[in-house]
């Protein structure tokens, strides 16, 4: 299994599987056949607005600064969470 969460200079970057158009936003939990922290989204994926949802999620459970960094279109995204370590944010993210 890939690990989702890896070691950054500036926090740690995390693989995710979002799932937008979903009856409530949350973290479903870690797809071990992708190595993906699979989130739902309630926002649909138009106009950006699943990233925007995502991104203001994780700031709120992390407490701090969430950047995506790849895969603005896709449903597989990347997201530096700053300041975190991967335990750090493993325990914050799957609890």
């Amino acid at each position: 299994m890939k690990d989702p969460f890896e070691e950054h200079p500036e926090g740690t970057l995390v693989r995710l599987r979002v799932n937008p158009g979903a009856p409530r936003t949350e973290i479903k939990g870690v797809d071990e056949w992708r190595g993906a922290l699979e989130v739902n989204v309630s926002e649909p994926p138009r106009g950006g607005r699943a990233n925007r949802e995502l991104i203001r999620f994780l700031k709120k459970l992390t407490g701090t600064d969430v950047e995506l960094v790849s895969g603005e279109t896709s449903r597989d995204k990347t997201v530096l969470i700053k300041g975190l370590d991967p335990e750090e944010a493993r325990r914050v993210l799957t609890r």
